[in-house]
């Protein structure tokens, strides 16, 4: 049940990080602990947008009244300072903060930047020159310098398919001569995107770096999207390299169906039965949505000039044969659609980490973070050609001030613990990895600080967390009072149940008991015997013992409350029903209790029963946490709640 709330909660968080001023006034007081205006408003409104049936103010007060004297009984049975609660607690804290260690400026934009490109199609081509899987200086010098000439050729006249078949390091496009056709929004690396999607039809770029290398983009043409695809194929598989006669049979094959699927044959069944795509066989051949880039291009050019339900010709691509049929099509999706699906891609790239830097940039100026570069240098000499024990056993006898920060340092000491039980890797330049552990340690502080101070900057993150704090005080509470005294107190179980046993009622009879099957009629008067000596909680492992064994089963038990349909034998012999099939092995059929007409025990009808004596325990505790209660309401305040 916590994990379903929890889950709630976040996908009902429905997080605004706006930080205007809110009127603070208190709005009530409940045992002494006062509630403003704007938690009570907080809460009230998220109540209201989760509802069916709005609640208004009046409704609502008596119902939040409730809620926290229920944490308020928590707090005072301690519940709120035990380690589990405030490790848990703070794992949920550091969660809940992650959208606001960021800049919602930057991140916005790139989301806006991201949809606009998303919106239209860039048919272009490139040419790599990679600087090597683990670049370095030098490599990178050198690649940017043969990149720089490509250019200065393709601006002297020279063709630029020609230019990418003989210099390009992509294996994909470079006997395509660099050729990457049309490509939408999000589909490419983000550097290369960047240039790309603000470049015009026959422009080249200058050399653009990614992880890869150095890209020389031309842009062809520039579209709007034509929407998505949803596409289903039978696929008929032509080896590479494959003979003529080969190549033959399998387009006779495609053609063959093709012509069955005019003359009325199912496609999806035609595509269980036919298609070579296993993974998409067994869906009547059907493929995910796809949009521009994301299917070969014979099979893209298909896919978008169809009409729904049309089915196309086969088409050869360089995997085989495919026979297309069109399912569905939808235009580009709204902004808001897409919003989560663009933060996702987004963190997936350098975009991911765009914001996080505008954050650090600012965080660092507030903080006055400074490094001392001659003190990094003396320890980048201590250490000479590597950071080894060696070098890590110099810097412990030293103690000096590295970087600092609002009234933090970082010091040589603490770098000596941030490496400690470490592997380094060999050949990386000690300077590089010293500075690195600076920056990485001190923006680990400044968010530190940063986190600290979210429920000062953004009221609506306090708000959720005091939600967050108090649900989990509620669940625990709730537990301890109702849930979990309901379902193991069984005298109270019985005794509410003969207290209201009027309510709950059947209307049908029903068969309580068990359903006996035999061997044989001599192995039945025994079982019937051990019925009546043995406890119903025995009877499984009596029986069991007595007649069953891992290779022979001479007597089978089946024990419940069952209503007719449910079970033929109870049918037959309970309801007077058809006389039902036996089995070969187990012929002989008794049953063992009675028909009930109305539920006996609260055993009959438990989860019911259950359920009302919560709701019982439910209203008798609140009866009595509102006796105790001292609720102030400054009703000036209350006529201010919108």
């Amino acid at each position: 049940m916590r994990k379903q709330w929890i889950l709630s909660a976040l996908l009902m968080a429905g997080i605004s990080f706006s930080s205007f001023a809110q009127d603070d006034a208190v709005l009530m007081s409940i045992n002494g602990k006062d509630i403003t205006k704007s938690e009570f408003e907080y809460i009230y409104h998220k109540n209201n947008k989760q509802q069916v049936d709005v609640n208004g103010l009046d409704e609502y007060m008596p119902l939040f009244v409730n809620y926290k004297l229920k944490v308020d009984a928590a707090e005072k049975a301690g519940i709120d300072t035990t380690a589990s609660f405030i490790n848990e607690l703070n794992g949920y804290r550091k969660e809940l903060a992650k959208p606001y260690l960021t800049d919602r400026a930057t991140e916005e934009a790139l989301l806006r930047e991201a949809y606009e490109n998303y919106k239209k199609n860039v048919e272009v081509s490139h040419i790599l020159i990679s600087a090597g899987q683990m670049p370095t200086d030098e490599s990178r010098a050198a690649a940017l310098a043969k990149a720089q000439d490509i250019v200065a050729k393709i601006h002297a006249g020279e063709d630029f398919a020609s230019l990418a078949q003989q210099y390009s390091e992509d294996p994909g496009s470079q006997a395509r001569g660099g050729y990457l056709g049309y490509v939408k929004g999000g589909r490419l690396i983000y550097p290369f995107e960047k240039v790309a999607f603000a470049m015009q039809p026959g422009e080249v770029s200058e050399p653009v770096e990614t992880r890869f290398g150095y890209h020389i983009i031309k842009v062809h043409n520039i579209r709007p999207d034509q929407g998505e695809r949803l596409c289903a194929h039978i696929f008929f598989a032509v080896p590479r390299n494959a003979s003529p006669e080969i190549e033959a049979q399998k387009k006779a094959e495609a053609e063959a169906v093709y012509n069955d699927l005019l003359a009325g044959a199912d496609f999806e069944q035609m595509a269980r039965e036919k298609s070579n795509d296993q993974a998409n066989a067994a869906r009547g051949g059907e493929l995910p949505w796809v949009s521009a880039g994301d299917l070969v291009k014979e099979l893209e050019d298909v896919a978008f000039s169809l009409q729904v339900g049309q089915i196309a010709a086969p088409v050869r691509s360089s995997f085989g044969y495919h026979i297309v049929r069109l399912n569905n099509s939808r235009a580009v999706r709204s902004f808001d659609e897409m919003r989560n699906e663009l933060q996702q891609r987004l963190s997936r790239d350098e975009r991911g980490t765009m914001a996080r830097k505008v954050l650090m940039d600012r965080l660092k100026a507030e903080n006055n973070y400074r490094v001392d570069d001659a003190m990094v240098e003396t320890v980048v000499t201590m250490c000479g050609a590597a950071i080894d024990s060696t070098a890590l056993v110099a810097l412990s006898q030293q103690d000096m001030v590295l970087a600092t920060y609002a009234d933090k340092q970082f010091t040589t000491q603490d770098l000596v613990q941030s490496f400690k039980g470490r592997r380094l890797i060999p050949g990386h330049n000690p300077k590089d990895i010293i500075k690195a552990e600076i920056e990485r340690n001190s923006e680990a502080g400044l968010i530190e600080i940063e986190t600290a101070s979210l429920v000062d900057k953004y009221p609506d993150y306090r708000n959720l967390i005091n939600e967050y704090r108090d649900g989990m005080l509620l669940f625990e509470i709730s537990n301890r009072e109702v849930w979990e005294k309901a379902t193991t107190d069984i005298k109270g179980l019985e005794k509410f149940f003969k207290k209201n046993k009027k309510k709950y009622t059947w209307d049908r009879p029903h068969y309580k008991g068990f359903v006996v099957c035999c061997a044989n009629e001599e192995i039945a008067k025994e079982v019937k015997k051990m019925l009546k000596k043995t406890k119903e909680a025995d009877v499984f492992t009596a029986i069991n013992a007595a007649f069953n064994t891992d290779s022979t089963e001479l007597v089978s038990l089946d024990k419940g409350l069952f209503i007719e349909g449910e079970n033929s034998y109870v049918d037959e012999f309970a309801f007077k029903g058809a006389q039902a099939q036996r089995d070969e092995k187990l012929p002989v059929v008794f049953l063992s209790g009675k028909t009930l007409k109305a539920p006996e025990s609260y055993l009959d009808v438990r989860g019911q029963v259950t359920a009302d004596y919560q709701e019982y325990l439910e209203k008798l505790w609140v009866e009595q946490l509102n006796k105790k209660a001292v609720v102030v309401v400054n009703e000036e305040v209350l006529k201010t709640i919108k």
